[in-house]
């Protein structure tokens, strides 16, 4: 585990494609495993959308954490920023990494004029649930996702 004396050499950045495999080898982290290639093709789509933000947690060099952030705009609801997903690597959990990219993508959520912000979490994943709230996110929905192969 990091000590938290570590932070202070963590900066939070814009993702580029040089970290394509540090944010592929996080995703599967996350639960999600993809290869290098797939993701490197994932983030030339995304990287250049405006809505779009991928931040990472880059200490001393290595990326050790990453948040992918959207804007969000419904005719049911005002405009939001979803996280559409957060992994820190789990040797540097609750170091405040995770917190830091958080505030980053909160900033950049205000930027963009999002009055809120949202976060999907696995019920599964009590210890993510424990951090949203710390980070100040409240439990206000629990729904059913659906998937439909094209």
């Amino acid at each position: 585990m990091a000590k938290r004396s570590d932070q202070a050499k963590l900066k939070i950045r814009r993702a580029k494609s040089s970290d394509v495999s540090r944010i592929a080898g996080l995703s599967g982290e996350l639960g999600y495993p993809t290869s290098a290639v797939e993701m490197k093709r994932r983030l030339r789509r995304i990287l250049p959308k405006k809505d779009h933000i991928v931040l990472v947690a880059d200490l001393g060099g290595e990326v050790i954490g990453w948040l992918h952030l959207s804007v969000c705009d419904f005719l049911e609801s005002v405009s939001f920023a979803e996280i559409n997903g957060l992994i820190v690597a789990e040797r540097h959990r609750s170091a405040g990494a995770g917190a830091k990219l958080i505030e980053a993508g909160k900033k950049w959520a205000l930027q963009k004029k999002c009055p809120l912000m949202h976060v999907r979490s696995n019920v599964i994943r009590e210890r993510a649930h424990v951090f949203y709230e710390r980070q100040g996110f409240l439990h206000y929905k629990t729904s059913k996702i659906f998937r439909k192969p094209l």
